[in-house]
């Protein structure tokens, strides 16, 4: 626990832009855990596999209150939810059982690439245009295994796939985001279950973990998130978020560049 004010820190970061600006947690909780293991002296060949773990098993928690407020206005379609949410957890926890066999340089590799496309779309703020309805029960369970196995891979609740294909579906932006916020759920779950039993048959991980899952990182960023998000979605209403999109997305190059290099 000598680390405790840094977990602190990326609780109360990650909270706070989460509110402000709608984004997804993993996409800097991971380089910053990434950064904290590394400087702690963890097994450089899991380090990417403790981040993403620790990450996606936030969500578990963050996207409860979540969920509850869409539901509390209406906002999610438990229908759409339902269907989807078998190919999501199927996809979820494989790509965790896959993700843990991957080397760590491969998988930054990976979410580096993701983290310049996420930055890209946040400075072009690009939406995709209804164009037709939703696919079949076989075809929503295709579209789930995907989203849920690459936010696997992402340490993500899905939202920054299942809004977009919603929208193009002709669902409306309001209900997609509270079906985004739902979907994020089962995503958190079957990831980390994933993480924790490919981890469990590794070796040499830090104590306090379970599987690939750091506890003591875990239990102090959850807690300082989930306090700070609402101060962050208040201040949305109050200042010039387009610009600090920018800001922010010209900050996760930065952070992804140096993600990699911490890893040579």
């Amino acid at each position: 626990m000598d680390w405790w004010w840094a977990y602190l820190m990326t609780g109360l970061l990650v909270g706070f832009l989460a509110g402000l600006l709608g984004i997804g947690g993993g996409m800097v909780m991971v380089p910053a855990l990434v950064f904290i293991f590394r400087a702690k002296g963890f097994p450089a060949e899991h380090l990417m596999h403790l981040a993403l773990a620790t990450a996606i098993t936030t969500i578990v928690f963050t996207s409860i209150s979540s969920v509850r407020a869409h539901h509390a206005h209406g906002g999610v379609d438990w229908p759409i939810a339902r269907s989807m949410a078998p190919g999501i957890v199927a996809g979820s926890f494989v790509a965790a059982l896959i993700a843990g066999l991957v080397p760590t340089r491969l998988l930054a590799v990976f979410f580096t690439a993701f983290l310049f496309f996420a930055a890209t779309q946040m400075l072009l703020q690009r939406r995709p245009a209804a164009v037709r309805g939703l696919p079949g029960a076989f075809g929503l369970f295709g579209v789930g295994a995907a989203i849920g196995g690459l936010s696997s891979l992402l340490a993500a609740g899905g939202a920054f796939l299942s809004i977009p294909f919603l929208a193009w579906c002709n669902v409306s932006l309001r209900r997609a985001i509270g079906t985004a916020a739902a979907i994020g759920f089962p995503i958190a779950v079957a990831g980390s279950a994933g993480y924790v039993v490919q981890g469990l048959r590794a070796s040499g991980l830090p104590e306090s973990s379970v599987g690939f899952v750091y506890l003591p990182a875990l239990v102090l960023i959850v807690a300082t998130s989930m306090l700070v998000a609402p101060w962050g979605a208040r201040l949305a209403h109050r200042l010039p978020v387009t610009r600090l999109r920018v800001v922010f997305a010209l900050m996760l190059y930065a952070l992804a560049a140096r993600m990699l290099m911490t890893l040579d």
